[in-house]
């Protein structure tokens, strides 16, 4: 006889008991993994962890709760961060909250213009690209936790260090490999993080941890009004900012909104995804965050983990909180080997390997375009990739 659910939960989230165990223990994965990227993609635009951290908690709760498609996260993410770099540089940090909650704005007005729906017309040489490049942006970010020091003055460690850094990564990713070839009642990624912590706490291994990038100890955001003058010159200052970021926004999260659509068998969501988006980054400037999107490396995470559903999302966001609040002493023990080990398995899992070998076999201009949009995508940003993307293939069609 089938156990049903009477719990109160059960009334918001239609799952059963079981079933919310692991959407939330997916959600702890998912919340560990936010940690040091947002903290990295805050150093990234020039502000402080922190403002990277409530942005990746509230655009990470609102666009579980509303957005297009369960399962997805979102949070301050580094193709956002490398616009906002220059506006915080040039005017400041104030300036960056208004600009995201006029990005927002923007969000929500292309998702009641149903402009999501474009989204379809992507080819799927474009997507191939985009997934390939992103997979390699991953993976190449992860070999920043190899280097001391920050900036210019940044080091790649070496000798005894880098040997224990390595071996740390390789058993990280041999526990989310083995891991669910022994049970399946606990996300692998958790796993192989809980396993290596225990071990490096356990012998007093010196190796980098969450608390060496900058202390994740704070209070709940408050809510102000950004601390600019009301006045035009103000609205030419940000504005093109806005438009950029609401543009890489919306693209990176409906090209990871059709990826993980196809991996639990959905589709649609596309404009109800663009309002969450902006929705959630109104709320983020408003609250001392820098705005975000989708997270391609988080949702893999969150979908492999066993998050299928809005509970995952919404754990991982309020677990982030829960971090900030009272459990940072915790969390910065965690050594940062664990966490690219796990971001490593991500890549794996993300990278479509089966476009190398249909390479040869679909048309060359197909192939051309795959391998434009990935190399773009590293050499530049996403946006950029799908737009060129776009064009070579319309362009190859047209001439055709």
């Amino acid at each position: 006889m089938k156990h049903q659910d009477n719990s109160i939960f059960a009334n918001i989230f239609p799952l059963s008991r079981t079933s919310m165990i692991i959407e939330l223990l997916a959600g702890l994965t998912v919340a560990l993994a936010l940690v040091p990227e947002a903290i990295a993609f805050a150093f990234v635009a020039g502000v402080n962890p922190l403002v990277g951290l409530y942005a990746a908690f509230i655009v990470g709760l609102i666009t579980a709760l509303i957005g297009g498609r369960p399962g997805m996260i979102s949070g301050a993410t580094g193709a956002l961060a490398v616009v906002m770099v220059s506006l915080v540089a040039l005017h400041g940090v104030q300036y960056l909250f208004a600009t995201v909650i006029l990005m927002g704005l923007m969000q929500v007005t292309f998702g009641f213009l149903r402009w999501g729906r474009f989204i379809r017309l992507v080819p799927h040489s474009v997507m191939l690209g985009f997934v390939n490049g992103l997979a390699i942006v991953i993976g190449l970010a992860q070999l920043e936790q190899f280097k001391v020091g920050g900036g210019h003055d940044a080091e790649w460690i070496s000798d005894m260090p880098l040997i224990i850094m390595l071996l740390l990564v390789i058993l990280t990713m041999f526990v989310i490999w083995l891991t669910p070839k022994i049970t399946k009642s606990i996300p692998a990624p958790l796993m192989g993080i809980g396993v290596v912590a225990l071990v490096v706490i356990f012998f007093g291994i010196d190796v980098p941890r969450v608390g060496d990038m900058a202390s994740i100890s704070g209070r709940f955001p408050d809510f102000y009004f950004p601390q600019v003058p009301l006045n035009i010159e103000t609205l030419i200052i940000i504005l093109p900012y806005a438009f950029i970021l609401a543009a890489i926004g919306l693209i990176e999260s409906l090209l990871t909104l059709n990826l993980v659509g196809e991996m639990v068998g959905d589709r649609g969501g596309a404009s109800q995804e663009c309002v969450a988006q902006g929705v959630a980054n109104v709320a983020t400037g408003f609250f001392g965050g820098m705005g975000g999107c989708a997270m391609i490396g988080q949702s893999m995470i969150n979908v492999n983990s066993g998050g299928r559903t809005r509970f995952a999302a919404v754990a991982s966001a309020l677990f982030l909180l829960l971090f900030i609040l009272v459990a940072s002493p915790i969390i910065e023990l965690i050594p940062l080997a664990a966490l690219v080990g796990v971001m490593f398995m991500v890549v794996i899992g993300t990278f479509a390997w089966r476009s190398i070998l249909i390479l040869r076999k679909v048309p060359k201009t197909d192939a051309f375009v795959t391998i434009l949009v990935t190399a773009v995508t590293v050499a530049t940003d996403l946006a950029t990739a799908v737009v060129v993307g776009v064009i070579v293939a319309s362009l190859s069609y047209a001439w055709n």
